[in-house]
C-alpha cells in the first residue's frame, strides 16, 4: 500500500498534467450550464423582449407572452417593396466616377440630383414585420389593458426547452402564458390559462400590417394599400396576404371553442368561450400555402423541448464555473445566451442583418463584410450546418458578383456590401468603396474543407474561390516604379473613417488578401490544378504591411493611427487574430497587440471590436489582455439580461458571434497554438475552462 501511495505522489510530482488532461474528460454537465443562465424577467421592456425561433422566423415575445405592446415578426423570406420613383429602377442610377490609377471606376456613391431613387435604392427592397399577435385584456371598468395595469410580472425563457413562461396580474387576476415555436415548420404555439378567459375579458388579436423599411418594418397607417383575403374552416383560417408585389399566407388554428371575427381591415380577434380557464392556438406564416394540418400547442411544445436540448446536447459547450475569477459567471452567461440568440435571429436562408429578426436594421438589408462575424463561429462550435444555410446564397449571386465587376473593368466577382436578396448593391456613401468582403468566401471555404475535407467539398466551393481570387488579383495594381502590387485607391478600410479616395495599402486588407490568395492556391492544388503564375505573383510582391517604430499602421502613410485615428475598428491587429499571419511579423504583431491596447479610445469602438482584440491578444501571448477585453466595460461592449449587444445600432448580433468565435479560439486553440490546455485564457490558476466539441481556429 505505501508502494502505490509512493508512487501515486511521484505521479503528481513528476506529471501534474496527467491529472489535469484526465478532468477534461469529463463530461460537461450541459444542462445545468444552460439552465443556470435561465432568464427571468419582472417588467416590460422595449429592450428586453424575448424570442423564439427556428433562425428562419423568429417572434419578439413582451412580458405579456405575446406581443401585446412590444415585438415584431420577422423571418429571412419575408420582404417588401414599394413602387420605384422611375422607371428603369437600378439602371438608371447615375454613377460616380473615380480615378483608379489612371482609368474611372464607376460607383453608387452619390445621390446628388437623384434623391428619390438613391433613397428608393437603399430603402427597396425591406424586410417586413409579417404580423403582430397580441392580447386584448379587459379591465374592471371595461378598458383595454395599458403597460402600467401589468403587474406582479414574473418572465421566465427556458433556454434548454425554448419556451417562454409569462406570469402577470390584471386587477390582482393571474395570467399565466406559455409560448414556443414549433421548430420545423416555425409555427408559434401559445398556451392561456387564467380565470379573465371564463369572465369573457381575455381574447386574441392577429392584425397585419404595410410593409415598411423602418426599425419595426411595419406601416399600420395604410389600410388601403394591402389586402387580406381569409378563408374559414372548422377551427381554423387561412390567410393570404398581398402587399404589392410580395405575397405570404398565415394561418391560424385553435383548441376549444371560439369565435373568430373580423374586427376591422387585416384585424381579426378571436374570442375564447367562456367555458374553461385555458387555451390553446398555433399561428403559422409561410412563403406558401400551409395545407396540412397546424401542429397541436402539446406537440409543438414537445418538438421545442426535443430540439433545443438535442441542440445543446450537440456542438460546442464552455463550462467556467470552476474558475476563481469572479467574471467567470458573466463571460459564461454572455456565451450560452448568444448560443441561443444566434440560433434564433441567425441560422437562416440568407445572410443576416445586423439586428436579425429583432428588428429592421439599415433597412433590414444585411452586410456582407459582417457575414464573418455573425456565422463564422458556428465551425469552431460543433454548428457549421446552421452556417451553411446561408452560404449557398454566394452561389445563387454570383453571377451578378460577376457582372458588378465586368461593370468596373475587372475579371472575377466582386461580392458588395449592403444587399437585399436580389443582390443589388444598394448605393452608399461607404459600401461601394468596401472590399474586405472579398477574401471572406474564401475563408468560409476553408473553414468547411478543414471539417469536411471531402472532392464535394471542394467542387461545392469551385466557382466561388476561383472568382472571388480573380478579382482580389485584377484589383491589386501593379506598381512599376516601386515593383509592387498595391490596394487602392479608391478604397474604404474596416473601419471606414479615412478619405476613401486617399486610403492606400490597409494592414488588415493586404494581409487579408494575402490569406485568401494563398488559400485559392491550395484549393486548385486540392482539385488537381495548377498554382496560377499570376496570383503567386501577387502573392510575392504585394505591398508589405505599413508599420512605423516597430509596430503597424492601419495603413500606410497613416502616422497618426495611434494619436489621432486611435478609434472605430481596429483592425491592424487582425493579422496574426482573426486571420493567419500572412504577410506580418510576430514579434511586430505583438507589438502592435500592446500598443493598440494601451493607446486606443475603447468607448468608441464597435460590439465587434472587443473579440477582434480578444483573437489578437490570446495568439500573441497576452490572454489577459484577451480576457479584460471581452469583459470590457465600455458601453458598446454590453450585453443585457437577455443577451441583446449594445455594441452597435441595438441590437448588435455581430457582438454574440464574435464573442463565440473569441472564445472558442480562446479554449480550442488555433494552428500553431501552444501546446496547452485552453491557450487563450490566463494560466494563473484564476481561470477553470472545461471545453468540449470545440475546433481549433485558424
Amino acid at each position: 500500500m505505501r508502494k502505490i501511495v509512493l508512487a501515486v505522489i511521484l505521479i503528481i510530482l513528476m506529471c501534474p498534467e496527467f491529472f489535469t488532461q484526465n478532468t477534461k474528460i469529463v463530461p460537461i454537465d450541459r444542462e445545468a450550464l444552460v439552465k443556470r443562465h435561465t432568464i427571468q424577467l419582472d417588467k416590460l421592456s422595449d429592450a428586453e423582449l424575448l424570442q423564439v425561433g427556428n433562425g428562419e422566423i423568429a417572434f419578439g415575445i413582451d412580458a405579456t407572452g405575446l406581443q401585446t405592446f412590444y415585438g415584431n415578426t420577422m423571418s429571412h423570406w419575408g420582404w417588401h417593396s414599394v413602387s420605384c420613383p422611375v422607371e428603369s429602377e437600378y439602371s438608371a442610377l447615375i454613377l460616380e466616377e473615380h480615378d483608379f490609377h489612371g482609368r474611372k471606376l464607376p460607383y453608387r456613391t452619390s445621390a446628388k440630383g437623384q434623391e428619390q431613387l438613391y433613397a428608393w435604392m437603399r430603402e427597396n427592397p425591406h424586410r417586413m414585420n409579417l404580423g403582430r399577435l397580441r392580447f386584448l385584456i379587459k379591465r374592471n371598468d371595461g378598458q383595454f389593458i395599458k403597460p402600467d395595469n401589468v403587474g406582479k410580472i414574473n418572465q421566465t425563457l427556458d433556454l434548454w426547452q425554448g419556451i417562454i413562461e409569462s406570469r402577470y396580474e390584471v386587477d390582482g387576476i393571474t395570467v399565466r402564458v406559455e409560448t414556443c415555436v414549433e421548430p420545423e415548420t416555425g409555427a408559434l404555439a401559445v398556451q392561456v390559462e387564467s380565470p379573465l378567459l371564463e369572465a369573457g375579458r381575455l381574447q386574441v388579436e392577429w392584425a397585419f400590417p404595410y410593409g415598411h423599411h423602418g426599425k419595426t418594418g411595419a406601416d399600420w397607417t395604410k389600410p388601403d394599400a394591402h389586402r387580406t383575403i381569409l378563408n374559414k374552416s372548422k377551427q381554423r383560417i387561412d390567410f393570404v396576404r398581398e402587399v404589392d408585389t410580395t405575397t405570404y399566407h398565415a394561418a391560424w388554428s385553435w383548441e376549444g371553442q371560439a369565435t373568430f371575427s373580423e374586427a376591422e381591415p387585416h384585424t381579426f380577434v378571436l374570442t375564447p368561450a367562456k367555458k374553461s380557464m385555458t387555451f390553446g392556438f398555433t399561428v403559422q406564416y409561410s412563403q406558401q400555402p400551409t395545407v396540412r394540418k397546424l401542429p397541436a400547442t402539446k406537440t409543438a411544445f414537445r418538438s421545442s423541448k426535443v430540439h433545443w436540448q438535442k441542440f445543446w446536447h450537440t456542438g460546442g459547450a464552455v463550462d467556467l464555473s470552476g474558475s476563481t475569477d469572479p467574471r467567470w459567471k458573466e463571460l459564461e452567461r454572455r456565451v450560452v445566451l448568444s448560443q441561443y440568440l444566434l440560433a434564433v435571429n441567425e441560422a437562416g436562408s440568407l445572410p443576416p442583418q445586423e439586428s436579425g429578426l429583432f428588428n429592421n436594421g439599415w433597412n433590414g438589408k444585411f452586410h456582407l463584410e459582417m457575414h464573418w462575424w455573425h456565422g463564422a463561429h458556428y465551425a469552431l462550435w460543433g454548428r457549421f450546418p446552421l452556417f451553411d444555410r446561408s452560404l449557398g446564397w454566394y452561389r445563387d449571386i454570383l453571377p451578378k458578383a460577376q457582372a458588378l465587376a465586368r461593370s468596373q473593368g475587372f475579371t472575377g466577382a466582386r461580392f458588395p456590401k449592403m444587399i437585399g436578396p436580389e443582390a443589388e448593391d444598394s448605393p452608399s456613401g461607404t459600401g461601394p468603396y468596401l472590399i474586405w468582403q472579398q477574401p471572406h468566401p474564401i475563408f468560409y471555404a476553408e473553414l468547411e474543407y478543414r471539417l469536411n475535407p471531402t472532392e464535394k467539398t471542394l467542387e461545392k466551393w469551385c466557382d466561388i474561390v476561383q472568382e472571388s481570387a480573380e478579382f482580389m488579383v485584377d484589383f491589386a495594381f501593379f506598381d512599376e516604379a516601386m515593383n509592387r502590387y498595391v490596394l487602392g485607391p479608391p478604397l474604404a478600410t474596416v473601419p471606414e473613417n479615412s478619405n476613401y479616395l486617399t486610403t492606400f495599402n490597409p494592414t488588415f486588407e493586404l494581409s487579408y488578401w494575402r490569406s485568401g490568395l494563398r488559400m485559392a492556391q491550395t484549393w486548385r492544388e486540392r482539385l488537381g490544378l495548377p498554382r496560377e503564375k499570376k496570383w503567386n505573383d501577387v502573392i510575392q510582391k504585394l505591398a508589405p504591411l505599413p508599420q512605423q517604430d516597430g509596430v503597424y499602421l492601419q495603413q500606410e502613410n497613416m502616422p497618426d493611427t495611434y494619436t489621432k485615428m486611435n478609434w472605430e475598428h481596429p483592425s491592424l491587429i487582425g493579422p496574426g487574430g482573426m486571420l493567419p499571419y500572412d504577410g506580418a511579423d510576430p514579434d511586430v504583431v505583438k507589438k502592435t497587440v500592446e500598443k493598440v491596447w494601451t493607446t486606443w479610445n475603447w468607448n468608441r469602438c464597435w460590439g465587434w471590436d472587443f473579440p477582434m482584440m480578444a483573437m489578437a491578444a490570446a495568439k500573441n501571448d497576452r490572454p489577459d489582455i484577451a480576457v479584460d477585453v471581452l469583459l470590457h466595460a465600455s458601453h458598446k461592449n454590453g450585453m443585457n439580461k437577455v443577451g441583446l449587444s449594445t455594441g452597435g445600432p441595438f441590437p448588435y448580433f455581430p457582438s454574440n458571434g464574435g464573442l463565440l468565435y473569441a472564445v472558442g479560439l480562446m479554449a480550442a486553440g488555433w494552428d500553431g497554438a501552444p501546446d496547452k490546455h485552453a491557450p487563450g485564457f490566463p494560466d494563473d490558476g484564476s481561470w477553470n475552462v472545461r471545453f468540449e466539441g470545440l475546433t481549433p481556429a485558424m
